[in-house]
């Protein structure tokens, strides 16, 4: 028999980061200006990407996809919470915390399909490069992309449906920044159990089969690059994977440490720490990893800010 809805809530408190005040408001101006820093640099990243035509590649596509999402997701989970604190009204309504949590979820699913893609790119770039441009065409590449961000969206819907028809008669308080999966099912008196099938259908093809399919790329791609006799050839084919690899450690370590804790080590706090790192933390990161050791991108960077210098003398 279908579970009759019984959610006694029509709005949710986001308690934030801390119930101490002062405390409340140090973190709350720091994570402002981070996320008026992410915004900024990703903004700056997307747009020398779209400026100059060297940068229409493969990889910088992805890139950009990237760094779209690093905008989104941050944007998602935060404003709310910020103005929160700021106007005193901390108040989320029942359905803007079902949207939030919906884009979230979402643009998370979009993000680890993404890094897949470039892991497949990097794959054929460093073991079939003499096929490199045939293979990873302009349509296969928007073919990749369109697909992580349809995959993703049709992924919620259902997910998003069963969370809404919980009973939430416990409390109105989620102790989070953010709406939040975990959260809202500590405070459902429904039988939860009903939905972790789902969940974890939903998490192996968003979270788990992305990560296979990198796996595999990286096991293939690391065989390639050890059967390269010159030192300077398997730092130069290694170096073209760096930033990658270093964007995919600290998103699945960071979401390993949230989800894969043993439950004797769970606490709010740290929680809500490993969901900043990854919410805007991450995201602020990804333009300074990926234009650290990139030529490209500096060389870019350095004939616009020319163009610029030029136009105010």
């Amino acid at each position: 028999m279908e579970e009759i809805n019984h959610t006694s809530v029509t709005e949710f408190i986001l308690v934030g980061f801390s119930d101490h005040p002062r405390l409340q408001g140090l973190i709350c101006g720091m994570v402002l200006l981070i996320y008026l820093i992410s915004v900024l640099g990703n903004f700056v990243f997307l747009m020398l990407m779209c400026a100059d035509p060297h940068l229409h590649k493969p990889m910088y596509f992805f890139l950009s996809n990237l760094s779209i999402l690093d905008i989104c997701c941050p944007t998602v989970s935060l404003p709310k919470m910020l103005g929160g604190f700021f106007t005193g009204n901390r108040s989320i309504s029942f359905y803007e915390c079902m949207a939030q949590l919906f884009f979230f979820q979402s643009f998370t699913g979009i993000e680890f399909f993404i890094l897949s893609a470039m892991a497949f790119d990097r794959y054929v770039a460093i073991c079939d490069p003499l096929r490199y441009s045939l293979i990873m065409k302009k349509s296969v590449c928007i073919l990749m992309a369109t697909s992580s961000w349809v995959i993703a969206f049709l992924d919620m819907p259902l997910l998003i449906d069963r969370i809404s028809k919980l009973s939430y008669c416990k409390s109105n308080e989620i102790n989070h920044f953010f709406c939040d999966v975990s959260s809202l099912m500590k405070l459902s008196c429904s039988d939860i159990q009903k939905l972790e099938p789902l969940i974890f259908a939903l998490g192996s093809i968003g979270g788990v089969l992305p990560f296979l399919l990198i796996l595999i790329s990286y096991i293939f791609i690391i065989s390639t690059i050890l059967k390269i006799r010159s030192i300077e050839g398997k730092h130069k084919a290694f170096a073209t994977c760096s930033a990658h690899l270093t964007s995919i450690v600290l998103l699945y370590g960071t979401l390993f440490c949230i989800y894969l804790r043993p439950s004797s080590m769970y606490s709010p706090t740290q929680d809500k720490l490993f969901s900043l790192i990854y919410a805007l933390i991450i995201p602020t990161l990804n333009p300074v990893i990926y234009s650290l050791r990139n030529q490209e991108i500096k060389n870019t960077f350095r004939k616009i800010r020319n163009k610029l210098r030029k136009l105010v003398n």
